[in-house]
């Protein structure tokens, strides 16, 4: 099997839990948005609710301005809200009452009062650092805006390791995940088993097959930090991945997985 030379992280699930819960603040604001004031049947809340699951489920892994389209065409198709943002307007608003977690949390990184284990999927942090100690390229790529990914990656610590990090364009409907990889290939010339991508949303597993690539998935449970998450596991299986564990814990066997 053939060593691999340069490795893409996902970032929000794969290896930061600082957005962990994210799908607590995106659905009652989805379901708000379509439903407006209007009082709703049982049967459409009911509807209305699998939806919206079904959407975020499906959904994990891309840039959130794809997901705030979708808002805005469901809000549109169901004419209860009078009142249809459009996709840029959602996302302010849902980005605003994400990062009042999302700094909460940082605040607590920076007072000390918690550590950056605290906020990272078990032993992704010593697996990083084991990689680049062998000289291992690594690249972080995240649908979330690329501003917060470089200011989150550097408050976890891992941001010096990384070759580069790329979020998503700010104001750009670009995937970056997908650049990442085109780079990689065209520009470093990596192909086939040289390239391994690791992550816990079916975007980036599609993409590192298509690429040619080790497609390795992470199904994290993002609240314990360590062992599997079943919804993730059949998602990733969906998708392609070559190979699930549910955390870093046992960098052995990550390393064969990656002909290290």
């Amino acid at each position: 099997m053939a060593s691999v030379r340069a490795v893409l992280f996902d970032f929000d699930g794969t290896v930061s839990t600082l957005r962990a819960g994210w799908e607590e603040i995106m659905r009652p604001f989805m379901k708000q948005s379509i439903a407006g004031d209007k009082p709703l049947t049982a049967a459409q809340e009911e509807e209305l609710e699998r939806e919206i699951d079904d959407y975020i489920d499906q959904s994990t892994g891309i840039q959130t301005i794809y997901q705030m389209q979708w808002l805005a065409d469901k809000a549109k198709e169901k004419g209860w809200n009078e009142s249809v943002l459009d996709p840029w307007q959602y996302k302010a608003i849902y980005n605003e009452r994400l990062l009042a977690r999302v700094n909460e949390r940082v605040k607590r990184l920076g007072e000390g009062k918690l550590q950056a284990e605290d906020y990272l999927i078990k032993g992704a942090a010593a697996l990083i650092r084991e990689l680049h100690g062998r000289g291992i390229e690594m690249y972080v790529a995240s649908g979330t805006d690329h501003p917060d990914v470089v200011r989150e990656a550097e408050v976890l610590g891992i941001a010096p390791y990384m070759t580069e990090i790329a979020g998503a364009p700010v104001g750009k409907a670009e995937c970056s995940k997908e650049k990442v990889l085109q780079d990689l290939i065209r520009d470093k010339g990596f192909s086939g088993a040289e390239l391994a991508v690791i992550g816990d949303g079916k975007v980036e597993i599609r993409l590192g097959r298509e690429a040619g690539g080790i497609a390795l998935g992470l199904a994290s449970d993002e609240e314990r930090r360590e062992g599997l998450n079943p919804v993730k596991q059949r998602r990733l299986e969906a998708a392609g991945a070559q190979w699930i564990a549910g955390d870093f814990s046992r960098p052995e066997d990550w390393l064969s997985r990656l002909g290290l």
